[in-house]
């Protein structure tokens, strides 16, 4: 067992309508559309400790199960956080060999970012499985992104397993410019985009943002019972700081802070369900913690310093990207001058617009309308690619 503890071409699916209470089934889940296409190839998976199949009510890792199948895995691929999903973020990974199957397992967040000609040179087919949070600067769409235009040029098709997108529920944010493009970003949509990972992958092809001369062939293998209003439960976190519901949902907002010295929980049991920093207001923030090195977490911001900010993890459920908690923190900065990290900061909200709309005291509601024409435009593009309600 595979060692987690220790030519374009569109294929569209019709998802029936079904009622919202029957069980939402990933499309690494429908085993039956996907495992007779990998027969006799030499296949790549592009995975993480969330790509799982669910099995006679026991969860076991997608590689196990295709290797259970007589599947021919010559290689994995890993993005940030690794293959087992528990390094820091930002973090340089190493590529290294399974123990247990002899499985090269090639590090997409180190040496390389996207797989070269030679690491695809023996494969035949690429399977992509990764739990996507339905945030543009959540790196696992750039590992896609890149994973694609590779495959394209080595003329390997791609399988796209899809999964539900827990923020999948709204569009919100500022639209990603040409300038601030990073990896932390390759394209212009909105920071919440309210696609999955399959979606998003079709409107890449379509929208033809690949940086490449060829044609792709790409299959999305879809998510059964679901629409994008569907509640979903992520069953393992996505990367070490996103531990439960409550730090998914707010994630889209408290992870414009990770541009800014205030720290947004890493270090800490809550990450990303409270915000804070010592060079912030006592007077305006009653809530204190002290952050230290934990694991997928050793240097957080402001370590062993008292932070003073808001404890979020009972907030209600967000429908929208929360513009007031940066504005407040930026008010009740002792440094306002050295608030912004850039160009971090910018790459985060995808737009210079942004700093300059806090800097100049714009209220929320203003930024939120200076986001309009572009989300109304993206809303057109995207309607094209969904294959949910």
């Amino acid at each position: 067992m595979i060692a987690l503890l220790k030519n374009t071409a569109f294929f569209v699916f019709v998802v029936c309508s079904m009622p919202l209470f029957a069980q939402v089934q990933p499309g690494a889940y429908q085993t039956q559309e996907y495992i007779p296409l990998l027969a006799d190839m030499n296949v790549a998976v592009v995975g993480n400790q969330s790509s799982q199949v669910l099995t006679n009510d026991k969860r076991i890792h997608l590689v196990d199960h295709l290797r259970s199948q007589g599947v021919n895995i010559k290689k994995v691929f890993a993005p940030e956080h690794g293959f087992r999903g528990k390094e820091d973020a930002g973090a340089s990974i190493v590529d290294e060999i399974d123990t247990k199957t002899g499985i090269p397992i090639v590090s997409l967040h180190g040496k390389y970012r996207k797989p070269t000609a030679e690491q695809l040179a023996d494969i035949d087919i690429l399977v992509f499985d990764i739990q996507d949070v339905g945030v543009r600067f959540f790196t696992y769409l750039s590992t896609l992104h890149l994973v694609m235009e590779a495959c394209a040029d080595a003329k390997v098709p791609v399988i796209v397993l899809d999964r539900p997108n827990p923020n999948a529920h709204y569009v919100d944010g500022p639209m990603m410019e040409e300038e601030n493009q990073s990896f932390l970003g390759k394209v212009p949509i909105p920071l919440v985009y309210g696609m999955t990972i399959g979606e998003y992958a079709k409107m890449l092809v379509g929208e033809g943002w690949l940086d490449t001369k060829n044609k792709l062939s790409l299959q999305v293998i879809p998510i059964a019972n679901y629409t994008h209003q569907t509640p979903y439960e992520l069953p393992v976190r996505p990367s070490p700081n996103l531990p439960n519901v409550q730090s998914v949902m707010l994630y889209p907002s408290l992870g414009l802070f990770e541009g800014t010295p205030v720290n947004a929980g890493r270090g800490t049991s809550h990450p990303f369900q409270q915000f804070g920093a010592s060079f912030l207001d006592i007077t305006n923030f009653t809530h204190r913690y002290t952050p230290t090195p934990k694991s997928g977490a050793s240097n957080p911001k402001e370590k062993q310093k008292e932070c003073y900010g808001l404890d979020l993890r009972n907030h209600p459920k967000l429908d929208r990207i929360n513009i007031d908690w940066m504005i407040q923190a930026y008010r009740s900065s002792h440094e306002p001058e050295q608030f912004f990290l850039n160009p971090g900061f910018r790459r985060h909200a995808g737009t210079t617009s942004l700093q300059l709309q806090i800097e100049k005291g714009m209220s929320a509601s203003k930024i939120r309308d200076s986001w309009q024409s572009d989300i109304q435009n993206f809303l057109k593009i995207r309607e094209q690619y969904l294959i949910y309600p």
